[in-house]
């Protein structure tokens, strides 16, 4: 991962930053999962994961590497792709990313999907940088 690191937001805990300048349609990075089938996902739900995983089909997946740690924008500048012949969830730039930005997606999925979040989302007027 030499595209990216973390640190702290000063805002919302940790997040995801830009080594580097990452051109727009850029792999940022292809984290692996571990699937929680859904009948174990029951017995999960109510624990601090249900913060950090992504929906597998029926399932839900815990993402290593960096991929729980992106934060979540209705402006995103990455997205995600979620790789069922891999079991990997890939990370791609949007738009160019500056070096010292913060990367952040959609938690919806979809880029542009406005559908509230489980959380209050903090005005995101300008972006993050070191």
């Amino acid at each position: 991962m030499d595209s990216i690191f973390v640190k702290e937001t000063g805002k919302y805990g940790r997040g995801v930053f830009a080594k580097r300048n990452i051109k727009k349609g850029e792999l940022i990075e292809v984290a692996p999962v571990i699937i929680i089938q859904k009948d174990e996902w029951e017995k999960m739900q109510n624990t601090i994961l249900s913060n950090y995983v992504f929906r597998w089909n029926d399932h839900k997946a815990i993402v290593l590497g960096y991929g729980s740690l992106y934060n979540h924008s209705y402006r995103p500048n990455a997205k995600y792709i979620t790789n069922f012949t891999h079991f990997t969830i890939d990370f791609y730039a949007r738009t160019d990313i500056k070096k010292g930005e913060e990367i952040r997606v959609n938690y919806n999925g979809e880029p542009d999907d406005q559908t509230p979040v489980w959380f209050e989302v903090i005005d995101e007027t300008r972006p993050s940088f070191i």
